[in-house]
């Protein structure tokens, strides 16, 4: 009866064996902490030109701010390498919209809460495979209370705005999300 046990112990963990075997054999998990899905056998280089400014209102220091964390998200975040002009993938953004919106107006008529959004248009051009090139408008917005004066918080908001607009950005183009 003993042996009968073991058995049956035996044979219960020789099954769990070949089933776990056959589990890590049959699945394979690949997880990319840098680049995305970038075949780097047909891209090497990226061009980001100059982030142009033509919203409405002109905040003087957004244009050139983003345009060097934009470089610094490729630059950081994948092998390519930043070239002047014709890189095997391409970037030319253009700040379209620099908005405040007022919402949830309260009993005296002011605005309890305002949004303030921005807008860039994405011109991506990726020389390997045009089908992943395209022209579109990527947004993100933050909003703050009407007790604090745009002027004393536009900064934080703008810095967590571009976050934003750096990750939705490189997420179209080299996550192909």
């Amino acid at each position: 009866m003993n042996s009968i046990k073991q058995l049956k112990g035996w044979l219960l963990g020789l099954v769990l064996l070949v089933g776990l075997v056959t589990t890590l054999v049959g699945c394979s998990i690949s997880y990319r902490f840098n680049g995305g899905a970038i075949d780097y056998t047909q891209l090497r280089t990226i061009t980001i030109g100059e982030v142009l400014n033509k919203a409405p209102i002109i905040y003087p220091t957004l244009a050139p701010t983003f345009t060097e964390r934009l470089k610094d998200q490729y630059v950081t975040r994948t092998r390519l390498s930043l070239v002047p002009q014709a890189g095997d993938l391409e970037l030319h953004c253009t700040v379209t919209g620099y908005d405040l919106t007022p919402m949830s107006i309260s009993q005296d008529n002011f605005a309890e809460r305002t949004v303030f959004t921005v807008t860039v248009q994405v011109k991506y051009v990726n020389r390997a495979n045009d089908k992943e090139s395209f022209d579109r408008s990527f947004k993100a917005y933050r909003d703050f209370p009407r007790t604090q004066p745009f002027v004393a918080v536009q900064d934080d908001l703008l810095r967590e705005i571009m976050d934003d607009l750096i990750k939705q950005i490189y997420n179209a183009t080299v996550e192909n999300w």
